[in-house]
């Protein structure tokens, strides 16, 4: 090692990962985060690196510091689809988390920087070969029930994601698919019955709480801040419309499904007592969502009755930039994933699923939809923005091998076949679509694109043998390879199963050097790229705008709102 490092940065991971850095082999950003991740402070970490940190309020909290001008009172008003909340651990937009994310809050948090922060747990340390982790629960956390949070209501939210009653997607996640373990029972179609392995979940004491994993995870932290791992009180019975019990500083006022969910500042805890948030000053009275579709949320925007909205489109950027507001831009992992179900047939044939991906130019359609904007998708779901990223040759789109593999699998006189569109993140979906139908056409492949509402698309996004489905970004491409491609998980929608991915990207989770860590993962990027699952043309960036009156607002690459320091003039 080139130099000694302070206090909080002795796991060998981390001192492994400095080695990198000195050595040119991993980035600053990249250091941070995994320092940050194995239990050193995050501005600890930039100042050792060289790099400012991003503002953060004195002592442990993960929220920006207080603005001596900020004003406090006001409605912050924000365009966006207004959607049921029924169990937070079977959330699947993005959105019903924003609805409830001031209200009920997360043992971690990952900033617009992807660097993962202490929320509800105040630290936490791993042990060298990571697989158990420690969580320290910060003290003082009030319920609004006026009941202090302790180590006990985390392990009961995580034994609920754990119980396959609850069908959380967060089996899906390495921290709990680490837990667990076959029970040697089979469901009614014959898969696994997973549970909790003995001991797995560990109450040390009232304020710590201790996780054995069968297998070193890396990203516990960070899976802890997947949005469907918001922490509800024990007494939580869905909907959670009807009792939003949280420690945020919100709790829910008015709530109408499409149409508005209006958060509302919490002073009284219900037993009568005043209610002190333990993330110090909130500046907002009330945080409104008003219902508007994708495509009008930016019309709202223009005329005034909103400040900001959940996200625009790329039609739509001429016209954002015409108005008076200000521009949040962030390169994400965003994507559309266009997945075959490789049990259904045609699919089933691999030539097939090969011809078509083989058929199309994803670099084209990017460009197509996005010009200079966004990163290439290389049929697999690890993108350029993610840390452990693994590269792999460039694509090259192949008419003649298509046809060769078409007439193989005995499609001769050509395939027909039809994918599922919902726009659910706007018409570029439909567009690139569309423009895969074009170069498809050339290899003899007749794409029916079958454009359905929004709604209507989210209702069989799991069943459609060809859907084109959005993924919202995560900070680490194993989580979402994880949550994605593993094995019998929940959002496989593509039900993909291969023994030898599930080997690699187990692998890539337990390398322990980064830059390994890298070539291993690219290992499993492969692997489902031969195995010709999905076209998946773009990463996308995402776009909003926000007033100019709204202070201390920053964009996040997965779309989640932390509006806890916001304040309007």
């Amino acid at each position: 090692m080139a130099r000694k490092l302070p206090p909080g940065f002795e796991h060998p991971v981390v001192a492994n990962a400095f080695d990198h850095l000195e050595a040119g082999r991993l980035s600053k950003r990249e250091f941070i985060r995994l320092a940050a991740l194995l239990g050193a402070s995050a501005a600890s970490a930039y100042a050792l690196v060289g790099l400012p940190a991003p503002a953060l309020a004195e002592g442990a909290l993960p929220f920006p510091p207080d603005d001596p001008k900020a004003k406090a009172g006001g409605v912050l008003k924000v365009a966006m689809q207004v959607q049921k909340l029924e169990d937070p651990a079977t959330f699947s937009w993005v959105q019903m988390s924003n609805q409830a994310r001031h209200t009920l809050e997360y043992v971690a948090i990952t900033g617009p920087d992807n660097v993962t922060r202490p929320m509800l747990a105040e630290s936490w340390s791993a042990s060298p070969d990571l697989k158990t982790w420690t969580f320290n629960i910060r003290k003082g956390v009030m319920w609004h029930t006026g009941e202090e949070l302790t180590a006990d209501d985390i392990a009961w939210n995580i034994k609920r994601w754990a119980d396959p009653a609850t069908a959380s997607s967060n089996v899906g996640l390495s921290v709990v698919a680490g837990l667990l373990e076959d029970t040697g029972k089979k469901d009614d179609k014959g898969k696994p019955i997973m549970g909790l392995s003995n001991g797995a979940i560990e109450v040390v004491d009232k304020y710590t709480l201790r996780l054995h994993m069968n297998r070193p995870v890396l990203s516990a932290p960070e899976d802890l801040y997947n949005y469907p791992t918001a922490i509800v009180h024990r007494s939580f019975k869905a909907p959670l419309s009807d009792n939003m019990i949280g420690t945020g500083p919100f709790t829910l006022g008015e709530f109408r499904v499409g149409d508005k969910c209006v958060l509302k500042r919490v002073t009284k805890t219900r037993d009568g007592k005043d209610f002190n948030y333990w993330g110090g000053k909130v500046y907002l009275d009330e945080i409104a969502y008003y219902n508007f579709d994708s495509d009008n949320q930016l019309s709202a925007f223009a005329s005034g009755d909103v400040h900001t909205l959940y996200d625009f489109t790329v039609e739509q950027l001429d016209l954002a930039k015409s108005l008076p507001g200000i521009i949040h831009a962030a390169r994400t992992a965003q994507n559309i994933c266009c997945r075959m179900q490789v049990d259904h047939a045609p699919f089933t044939d691999k030539r097939v699923r090969q011809a078509i991906v083989m058929s199309v130019d994803n670099e084209k359609v990017k460009n197509l939809v996005y010009g200079e904007d966004g990163d290439v998708g290389e049929n697999h779901h690890v993108a350029p923005v993610h840390p452990d990223y693994g590269p792999l040759p460039p694509l090259k789109r192949d008419v003649e091998g298509a046809k060769k593999l078409l007439k193989d699998a005995g499609f001769e006189k050509g395939l027909e076949v039809t994918i599922d569109v919902g726009n659910t993140d706007g018409p570029w979906h439909q567009t690139a679509c569309e423009a895969m139908r074009d170069q498809m056409k050339e290899a003899g492949i007749n794409l029916k694109v079958n454009v359905m509402p929004a709604a209507k698309y989210w209702e069989i996004w799991d069943k459609t043998p060809f859907g084109c489905t959005a993924w919202t970004h995560r900070p680490l491409g194993t989580m979402v390879m994880s949550l994605g491609y593993r094995t019998g998980v929940p959002w496989n929608e593509s039900h993909y199963a291969n023994p030898a991915f599930d080997k690699a990207l187990d692998e890539a989770e337990a390398t322990l050097d980064v830059a390994a860590r890298k070539v291993k993962l690219a290992v499993a990027e492969k692997i489902l790229q031969d195995d010709a699952v999905m076209v998946m043309p773009i990463f996308r960036p995402v776009y909003t705008i926000v007033a100019k009156n709204v202070n201390g607002y920053q964009g996040h690459p997965t779309e989640y709102h932390q509006f806890n320091k916001i304040w309007l003039t």
